[in-house]
């Protein structure tokens, strides 16, 4: 299976914030899937991160627009329930 044709084989929906939700949601609020459709996307090797914590620094939106993430947490608990989680 070519790397550009990855299709998620399930969906679930996050209950507890973690780290990996929290990225998710960043990569969620720019309009993808996750890092793995970032990557196939927008044809990039490697996405910002923010040393200190390891969460989404800056991401690209579909119309080239870019999203710019703080260091600290970003995804609310009453957002938690909205974040997808794929399984591939």
């Amino acid at each position: 299976m070519a790397s550009s044709d990855i299709k998620p084989k399930s969906v679930s929906r996050a209950k507890k914030w973690s780290e990996e939700i929290e990225n998710l949601y960043r990569f969620q609020q720019a309009g993808y899937r996750d890092e793995t459709e970032y990557r196939q996307v927008k044809q990039v090797s490697v996405v910002d991160h923010w040393p200190e914590t390891g969460y989404v620094k800056k991401l690209q939106r579909r119309d080239n627009t870019f999203y710019y993430y703080n260091k600290q947490r970003e995804c609310d608990d009453k957002e938690v329930h909205k974040v997808k989680i794929y399984a591939y």
